[in-house]
């Protein structure tokens, strides 16, 4: 073999161990995600009157009887999306249809367009609202970006808006925890620009970042001092009366 055909074999095994280590860098990122806590969900009970149904795509529906107000859910990034059912069945209880979003390796990121299609499946709804949590919330932001004749309003947990929605007419609620320590506040704030007027932000007092959801703790997040409970049943209460047509006043 001449030398050239050696440095050339050299140097393709050098590119393809490379590629082979990216590979597995890759899989092992996406494997490592936060699963939802089985025990902590069966301390929240199936409200009565509501159905869940799973959808063709994983998504999961939370259907009250005869509802009107509809809310379409995406989870925060790396964290199962069914650890949010507990603050979604606090949310069909008071009526509202939730639609709690399956994202591709559990990353809203790589699915920004994954609301599409979820308003016709529902025609009875009357009244749209997008939310979600971390990068979820971030990640519904942008899609709304795009499709703000079809909703009435916006929910970010612990989230910030990269997106302008600065000209629009919706209505936005923001909810962070006090003791949260994963979401970014420089961000979060230098990104308050990019809301509309009809903003109503609210500071759980004792409240983290991980606890809107049920999947333990996560990495960089503060002790909260308010229960896990009583944190998801708030959340759901401001959220309900968000998007019910009333202004949240933040009380416990």
């Amino acid at each position: 073999m001449s030398i050239l055909k050696k440095r050339s074999f050299r140097v393709l095994l050098i590119v393809l161990a490379v590629l082979v280590a990216l590979v597995g860098a890759c899989a092992i990122y996406l494997c490592d995600y936060y699963p939802a806590d089985a025990q902590m969900m069966e301390r929240f009970e199936m409200p009565e009157g509501v159905v869940r149904e799973v959808l063709e795509d994983g998504s999961v529906a939370f259907v009250p009887e005869e509802p009107t107000t509809g809310f379409i859910f995406y989870p925060g990034g790396k964290v199962e999306h069914t650890a949010y059912e507990p603050l979604m069945q606090v949310l069909a209880a008071r009526g509202i249809l939730c639609v709690l979003i399956e994202m591709p390796f559990r990353l809203a990121v790589l699915d920004i367009d994954a609301a599409d299609g979820v308003q016709e499946k529902f025609p009875q709804i009357e009244h749209w609202y997008i939310g979600g949590h971390s990068l979820g919330g971030s990640m519904a932001a942008s899609y709304l970006e795009e499709h703000q004749d079809c909703f009435e309003g916006l929910v970010l947990l612990g989230a910030y808006s990269t997106a302008d929605l600065s000209g629009s007419e919706l209505s936005v609620l923001s909810l962070y925890g006090s003791e949260d320590g994963v979401m970014d506040r420089e961000k979060h704030a230098a990104c308050l620009q990019n809301l509309p007027t009809e903003l109503t932000e609210i500071v759980i007092e004792g409240g983290n970042h991980a606890n809107f959801g049920v999947y333990g703790v996560q990495d960089g997040d503060g002790i909260a001092t308010r229960t896990h409970e009583g944190q998801i049943m708030m959340s759901g209460e401001l959220i309900a009366e968000f998007v019910l047509g009333k202004r949240p006043d933040g009380s416990n």
